[in-house]
């Protein structure tokens, strides 16, 4: 028993177990929470109001005009074609150095075949046969 307690494999074991227990802990934390229905924002409730539960709150009528473009999002024809025309060269350049690449490891490839393997494959075929 001593000599189990002795061991750092023991000791792995129960750390492992450890970190495995508290893994699981925060990943049932993060579900529960998750499943948690929402509440009101404290700044909706007006602390002075009276609780008058059968009254609805009013609220701000929107006018669809009102409405603009949702932000962050350019729509102007000429950003898109700009942008567009910067990935599609930015694409091309990647293409051309992938197809360096791939054809200068397939000439070296080429290179080593012809200079290593084909001649140590002659020396054993002639000193074989």
């Amino acid at each position: 028993m001593r000599q189990f307690i002795r061991s750092p494999l023991t000791w792995m074991v129960v750390a492992e177990l450890v970190v495995v227990g508290v893994l699981v802990v925060v990943a049932w934390t993060a579900v529960t929470a998750a499943t948690r229905p929402a509440l009101a924002s404290p700044t909706d409730q007006l602390p002075d109001s009276p609780s008058d539960s059968s009254a609805l709150p009013d609220l701000p009528v929107l006018t669809p005009g009102a409405r603009g473009p949702l932000p962050g999002l350019n729509l102007e024809s000429r950003f898109w074609r700009t942008r567009l025309a910067e990935l599609n060269r930015d694409q091309a350049l990647l293409a051309q150095l992938e197809w360096r690449i791939v054809h200068t490891a397939m000439d070296a490839m080429k290179r080593y075949l012809e200079t290593v393997v084909l001649p140590a494959v002659q020396r054993a075929e002639k000193s074989g046969g």
